[in-house]
C-alpha cells in the first residue's frame, strides 16, 4: 500500500476499535477476558493500544533519535480510558500525517523511519481492533489489501525480529496462499525442499492466523498441520 493507504486504514481502523470497545464495556464490562490476548482485560487492551499510540506519536512528532526522553504515561482510571484512548489515536493520526514517510526517526527494527511507524502501526490496531470484536463477538473480514500487507510485514519484520540468526535447523517452510489475493507467501522459505504445509484461506484470516487470533478450522491445511503451527509459533510474539 502507498503512503495515503495506509493513513486511511489507520484513520478507519482507529475509529473502528473506538467504536467497538464502547460497545465492548457497556455490553461485557471493563473486567471481560481478551480471547486473543491471554490474561487481558478489555481495560488492559485499551490501555495497551493508547500507551503504545501515545509512544510512537511522540516519536514521529519530536522526531526521537533514540526513546530514553520518552515519559511514560500513568496509567488512566477505567472511566477515563476510553477518551484517552481516543486522544492518542488522533495525535498519532495527526502526526503521521504531517510527517514525511522518509525522515529518520528512532524504530527498534533496522528500517528507522516514518514509514516504519506507520506500516507498524497500522497493523498494529488492525489486530488490536480484531481483539476488541472478538470481546463483542462482532468480528469484522479484514480486508484483501491489508490482510496481505500484515502478512508481508510479518514475514519481512516479526520473522528476523525474533529470529535473528535466520531458521532453527528444525526450520521447515509453510506456504500461505491468499484465495482472495491470488498470492503466495512462504515462511521459512529454502530452508527444506518442499513446505511441510499448504496454508490456503483469504488474506485477512492468514494475517491473523500468524497472529494467532483465529483457529485453523477457518482455514485449509494441506500437509501437516502440527508441524505448520509448530513453524509458526518459532516466531514469538510481544
Amino acid at each position: 500500500m502507498e503512503r495515503e493507504g495506509y493513513l486511511e486504514v489507520l484513520r478507519r481502523t482507529d475509529a473502528r476499535f473506538a467504536e467497538a470497545a464502547a460497545q465492548a464495556v457497556l455490553a461485557r464490562g471493563w473486567s471481560a477476558p481478551v480471547p486473543g490476548c491471554p490474561g487481558w482485560t478489555l481495560a488492559d487492551l485499551v490501555w495497551h493500544l493508547a500507551e503504545v499510540q501515545h509512544f510512537w506519536a511522540w516519536v514521529v512528532r519530536t522526531r526521537a533519535q533514540d526513546p530514553s526522553g520518552y515519559v511514560e504515561p500513568e496509567r488512566r482510571p477505567n472511566d477515563e480510558l476510553l477518551a484517552w484512548q481516543v486522544v492518542q489515536s488522533v495525535e498519532l493520526e495527526t502526526a503521521l500525517t504531517r510527517a514525511d514517510p522518509a525522515e529518520r526517526v528512532w524504530t527498534w527494527a533496522p528500517q528507522k523511519d516514518v514509514a516504519f511507524v506507520l506500516r507498524r502501526q497500522v497493523h498494529e490496531v488492525v489486530v488490536h481492533t480484531v481483539d476488541v470484536e472478538q470481546v463483542l463477538d462482532d468480528f469484522r473480514p479484514v480486508p484483501t489489501d491489508v490482510g496481505l500487507d500484515g502478512l508481508d510485514e510479518w514475514l519481512e519484520v516479526w520473522v528476523p525480529r525474533t529470529l535473528p540468526n535466520g531458521p532453527p535447523e528444525n526450520a521447515e517452510p509453510v506456504a500461505f496462499h491468499a484465495v482472495d489475493a491470488h498470492a503466495e507467501r512462504m515462511l521459512f522459505a529454502g530452508s527444506k525442499p518442499f513446505p511441510i504445509a499448504t496454508v490456503t484461506g483469504i488474506a485477512g484470516d492468514l494475517m491473523l492466523e500468524v497472529w494467532r487470533r483465529v483457529p485453523y478450522e477457518v482455514l485449509t491445511v494441506d500437509g501437516d498441520p502440527v508441524q505448520a503451527t509448530a513453524m509458526i509459533e518459532l516466531v514469538e510474539l510481544e
